[in-house]
């Protein structure tokens, strides 16, 4: 068995089904003895792993199910190089457009702050969402984030400088914000 577990979440990975169910049933009624219950929607049982993919297919039942936790969304995969079983993590797609809905009016509210106030702020919002995000396999997710972020500066920007061009501001941009780098290669 495996497990991993973050707070009050966990997931338990078997290599046989039973094993797991029986896991399952017993954890429910201990849990049940001290007047707690497993959350539904979030409890269940999934093939994942090596041979997932393979064993889904000869039962004609599509790809493996993927499961979100700590912010990712895991799922099974191949590495390219390879061809060997690998997990595929990305930023769950809900959580990033909340963020970046939540971080789409703050750059109004900063109109009449100098640049290198701006852009420092900028800097750090996308340095601490990269820190937590940035792991291998999310690049791209991650690259979508940052352009994103970059596109509604200069949007605020022009809105007070009319005559800036994409390739002006990017220089500004690209000395403001890192290129996206794994910095959790977990």
């Amino acid at each position: 068995m495996v497990t991993v577990r973050c707070a009050d979440d966990a997931v338990l990975g078997f290599q046989h089904r039973d094993e797991a169910k029986r896991l399952l049933q017993e954890l429910q009624e201990r849990m049940g003895k001290f007047g707690l219950e497993l959350h539904p929607e979030k409890t269940r049982l999934i093939e994942f792993g090596r041979y997932a993919a393979e064993r889904r297919k000869q039962r004609d039942e599509g790809c493996p199910e993927t499961f979100n936790f700590l912010g990712f969304t895991h799922i099974c995969g191949t590495n390219r190089k390879t061809g060997y079983f690998t997990i595929i993590r990305q930023t769950i797609s809900k959580r990033r457009a909340a963020r970046l809905k939540q971080f789409n009016a703050e750059p109004g509210r900063r109109l009449h702050d100098p640049l290198a106030d701006t852009a420092k702020w900028l800097r750090s919002v996308v340095r601490g969402y990269f820190q937590y995000h940035a792991i291998a396999g999310n690049e791209k997710s991650l690259g979508q984030f940052r352009s994103h972020v970059l596109r509604l500066w200069l949007r605020q920007i022009r809105r007070q400088r009319s005559c800036w061009t994409w390739a002006r501001f990017l220089e500004l941009g690209v000395k403001a914000f890192s290129w996206v780098r794994v910095q959790n290669p977990r």
